[in-house]
């Protein structure tokens, strides 16, 4: 989803709420703006703003959550590669060529993720991460031990390989992002609502409707960050590739 489009949408409702709402307070009868219907009116819309509030603050939980766990991901991950890395370069010089397809691998995902060209990526099953990712599996496991201490650093090598692969499905299963499309659709919904009723029953004079545009523009605001945050590696708010960028600048050390 493009955060900007859906900010626009989200404000093209708030605002045209408010539009329809002064419209409304001109052809409403008299008899309906008693105290009384104004109280139930208030009442309801109430009610709508406190679902909304909820919900929007439902939503930005989920997005800040999906965001912080691709970035806890993207770190574990480049622990994990400089553990592997000292792992090898313990064993001795037979592994020179699983620490160059170790560096050749980390190379790749920050070109693909996060290169100044790669507007677009495949995810994180990307099959060209996956073959490197394979190509450094097999090339620890085709090592020969001579004896107990280069046998038991093979293993963990192979154990540090496995959860790295681990950690990189587990984050692919969220590089989807995860905001429903339900909740946004019945947030608008309830915006278009609660300002529709303030343009209705509020006092028309530029300083209400000042106000009410900011509030627009301050709700809208807030479903960009969200849909922003849930697209970790598109838009404005991004995932750093500091923690991969310092884990390949350890290689080889």
């Amino acid at each position: 989803m493009d955060s900007i489009v859906i900010a626009g949408i989200v404000f093209a409702c708030a605002f045209g709420g408010v539009v329809l709402g002064m419209f409304l307070q001109r052809v409403i009868p008299e008899s309906h703006l008693l105290e009384e219907s104004k109280d139930g009116i208030k009442l309801g819309t109430g009610l709508i703003a406190t679902m909304a509030a909820l919900v929007l603050g439902l939503l930005i939980g989920g997005a800040k959550s999906s965001f912080e766990s691709q970035r806890t991901g993207f770190q574990q991950i480049a622990t994990n590669v400089i553990l592997l890395d000292r792992t090898l370069a313990h064993y001795g010089a037979d592994t020179e060529q699983a620490r160059v397809q170790l560096r050749n691998t980390v190379t790749s995902m920050i070109d693909h993720f996060f290169s100044a060209e790669s507007s677009q990526h495949s995810g994180l099953e990307d099959a060209a991460i996956t073959t490197q990712l394979g190509a450094l599996f097999n090339a620890i496991r085709g090592l020969t031990p001579a004896d107990d201490s280069h046998r038991g650093d093979r293993m963990h090598a192979l154990q540090i390989t496995s959860d790295l692969a681990r950690a990189r499905w587990q984050l692919a299963q969220r590089d989807d992002g995860s905001l429903p499309l339900a909740f946004l659709v019945v947030l608008e919904f309830w915006l278009f609502v609660l300002f529709t009723s303030f343009g209705a029953f509020w006092a028309r004079n530029v300083t209400v409707v000042a106000v009410f545009f900011i509030c627009a523009i301050s709700v809208a605001t807030a479903l960009f960050l969200i849909v922003d945050l849930d697209q970790p590696f598109e838009g404005l708010i991004q995932v750093s590739s500091g923690s991969l960028r310092n884990a390949l600048a350890q290689l080889g050390k």
